[in-house]
């Protein structure tokens, strides 16, 4: 999870890991290599190798279920029959294959989110990025959204989630990146929302010792 205030530089964040900006100075590492050095060129080639899950879906409405996923792979290049044997498996996996031939209007807000994220996974990336994607769920939807996206996890891909949804942060008990004003400034783990100041940080500091005076010698 990355988390932080509005405007603490996680939107900025996703697009430094998208190439939709450069940084000012520094290095973007993604599997070891450093994309501010890559050519605007092969952008898109990266870009096919990290999905995205947004707050608001972003479903193609006139197309259905099975043609949003498929869309995906289409602009990459794939050919219509791993399209054909690819879709069917990814619905299958996000529980809706059921649903290939309906239209997202026709969906709840959890199965939209849930056709967004086979969209962003039906390629196979390194890397899921989600911003805010529980944002408009009810809290069983968000459960079900969440519970998907740590089995895509767990299964190897690399999954990174801005959100401020504190009770969802600290159920999930992962690792937790905070951001405030651009910087770094938490890195645990298994964290929670919300950091717990230490007892002993609140205690007043003891008062040093004066230390012996020096003595002079005289002249």
């Amino acid at each position: 999870f990355v988390i932080g205030r509005s405007g603490a530089g996680k939107s900025t964040l996703v697009k430094l890991l998208t190439c939709e900006e450069k940084p000012s100075q520094g290095q973007v590492l993604i599997d070891g290599f450093d994309i501010t050095r890559i050519r605007r060129s092969l952008v898109p080639y990266l870009r096919r190798n990290i999905g995205m899950v947004f707050q608001d879906f972003r479903l193609i409405y006139s197309k259905t279920v099975f043609e949003n996923v498929a869309f995906a792979m289409e602009i990459v290049g794939s050919s219509a029959s791993s399209i054909r044997r690819r879709v069917p498996i990814v619905l299958s996996i996000v529980g809706l294959r059921d649903k290939s031939g309906a239209r997202p209007g026709e969906l709840s807000g959890g199965e939209q989110q849930r056709v967004a994220i086979a969209r962003a996974m039906v390629n196979n990336p390194m890397l899921i990025l989600a911003d805010e994607p529980t944002g408009n769920l009810d809290p069983t939807s968000s459960e079900a959204v969440m519970a998907l996206l740590e089995e895509i996890n767990r299964s190897g891909t690399t999954v990174i989630i801005c959100t401020h949804d504190q009770g969802l942060v600290d159920r999930m008990k992962k690792r937790v990146v905070e951001i405030d004003g651009g910087l770094l400034v938490r890195d645990d783990s298994e964290g929670i929302y919300t950091q717990k100041t230490p007892a002993c940080s609140r205690q007043p500091a003891e008062k040093a010792a004066p230390e012996p005076p020096v003595e002079k010698k005289a002249r």
